[in-house]
């Protein structure tokens, strides 16, 4: 172990000293509202302006974001590389006293690299984003394989953050990143303490990895996922029926290069799996002395189209899309013809800064329609400004929804506003229905919807969206809930938090009968 670190150090410094790499230069990517934070147990917050909806009482909103263990400025840092944090926020129920106040916890999720660098006191895994770059990322593999060897790092284990996303499943909270398994975490609907009960293999049934964007269709329970390797097969297409029993993989062998799949999509009969111009390239690194994550500007992106229920890819149909890089999907559907699939999303008009100089990403909403019978493909923006990080009712994923509420990124991922928009209104220039901008200095998170109980289904924009905002000037951070019904998305509620939230991913609300629900695996 000392020689590895030795060598970890010597790789560090002298062949790929972070100073000469302004992207992952920790003293510049973790500045600011990204500088980590540490645990904090469950805290009263006060609500400093109206009163929290009653869809809300009860419920915890819990987001998910890196917030590396340790601060070491000689080693490259990648955003994405950092271990993962829920900050969960529960909110008093209805029938709490009048002095119940919202409660916020925020605690590392117990990976197994977040224990055996905790042990460590240091890192021991490297940041797979940053450090696998040329001759030093060579190097570095071949001292993690030393350690692997040696019995420090046992693989069998994970090596995963689990700081993209969370999920909940079959009265289950799970924190996922899409290169490891889920780890179970649970929220006490009592104290607001956030527990992490340990990876998940689904009964044994899962095995290495899931996407950190599953899919839940609201209408059967059933939830559908998927996991993507390096070699063949590229990507492995599963489901779980409403009872959380894994149903067989298929794997995918007509994707012809290990594009970085992110995020999918389903619709009432199919699941859609956008490729993208970021190719994974193990090979390029060694032989090359390139990067182990690249653009390949001379692929064309495609959208493939795969039976929802497939026993194998034989009715794979793939469709060229020049130009639409898609990195989280925001739904899809299929028109009532059957003929047509619908797939809304943001296209990354500037995929090749997501590995470094994510703020000069941008991004566009575009809606792109594929013809099953003809193979006709469309593609039509929704909105000119710089928009990610979509979501819609959860009620309507893989089917037919009107409205979408997305972040106005600037610089990604501070979202410096949310945006409301009617897809109804496709073909007559910007789709935007409502707006709210936070101000100077002022940034959000991914926003979240919430609908209100009274009235789920009917009408479907009837809710809240939530999120965190953090003041750089301040240096305070809120939890606020916008009318989604409004034009300007009013705050008609707000919580002052008691520390900074760093910015961070994706985040989830959780009703009150669902955390009471929670299993303790």
């Amino acid at each position: 172990m000392a020689i590895c670190n030795t060598l970890d150090k010597v790789i560090d410094r002298w062949m790929d000293p972070p100073e000469q790499q302004p992207t992952v230069d920790p003293q510049r990517v973790l500045s600011g509202n990204f500088v980590p934070v540490d645990e904090l147990p469950p805290t009263p917050c006060p609500v400093v302006r109206g009163s929290i909806p009653s869809c809300l009482a009860g419920g915890a909103y819990i987001r998910n974001g890196p917030n590396p263990q340790h601060q070491f400025l000689g080693r490259t840092h990648h955003l994405f590389d950092g271990d993962g944090m829920l900050h969960s926020l529960l909110l008093p129920s209805a029938t709490s006293t009048l002095e119940s106040v919202p409660v916020l916890c925020s605690r590392y999720v117990r990976t197994y690299k977040y224990l055996l660098e905790h042990e460590a006191r240091a890192p021991v895994l490297p940041n797979f984003l940053a450090g696998f770059q040329g001759l030093a990322g060579l190097a570095r593999a071949m001292v993690f394989a030393a350690r692997v060897f040696t019995g420090q790092i046992d693989l069998n284990k994970g090596f995963g953050v689990a700081n993209t996303s969370i999920t909940y499943f079959v009265d289950c909270l799970y924190a996922l990143c899409e290169y490891d398994l889920p780890y179970s975490v649970h929220i006490n609907p009592a104290t607001g303490e956030v527990t992490t009960l340990g990876r998940y293999d689904f009964g044994g049934n899962l095995s290495l990895r899931m996407t950190a964007h599953p899919k839940k269709d609201p209408v059967t329970m059933e939830l559908f996922a998927f996991s993507c390797s390096a070699f063949q097969p590229f990507i492995r297409y599963f489901w779980f029926d409403r009872e959380g029993k894994k149903v067989a993989g298929v794997p995918i062998m007509s994707s012809q290069k290990p594009s970085v799949l992110h995020d999918f999509a389903i619709t009432e009969r199919y699941a859609i799996f956008p490729e993208s111009q970021l190719i994974v390239s193990p090979m390029d690194m060694v032989v090359r002395g390139g990067s182990f994550v690249g653009l390949d500007s001379a692929m064309v992106p495609r959208i493939g189209v795969l039976p929802r229920y497939a026993k194998d890819d034989s009715d794979m149909r793939w469709f060229e899309v020049p130009g639409f890089n898609m990195l989280h999907t925001t739904n899809a559907w299929e028109e009532p013809d059957g003929e047509e699939i619908v797939l809304v999303g943001p296209n990354i008009l500037s995929i090749e800064h997501l590995l470094g100089n994510m703020e000069l990403m941008r991004a566009r909403v575009d809606m792109v329609r594929v013809n099953l019978r003809t193979g006709d493909v469309s593609c039509i923006a929704l909105s000119p400004e710089n928009l990610e990080f979509g979501v819609v009712h959860q009620g309507y994923v893989g089917h037919r929804n009107r409205y979408g509420y997305f972040g106005v990124t600037g610089p990604m991922p501070k979202i410096i506003g949310i945006r409301k928009l009617d897809f109804d209104l496709v073909g007559f220039g910007d789709c935007t229905v409502a707006r709210r901008d936070f101000g100077p200095g002022c940034f959000a998170g991914e926003p979240f919807f919430v609908p209100n109980n009274d009235d789920r289904y009917s009408n479907e924009d009837n809710g809240y969206v939530v999120c965190y905002t953090h003041e750089e000037a301040t240096g305070d951070s809120h939890f606020v809930v916008m009318d989604a019904r409004s034009l300007e998305l009013d705050i008609i509620a707000e919580v002052q938090l008691p520390g900074r939230i760093p910015y961070g991913f994706h985040g989830v609300f959780v009703k009150q009968a669902e955390l009471r629900e929670q299993l303790q695996l």
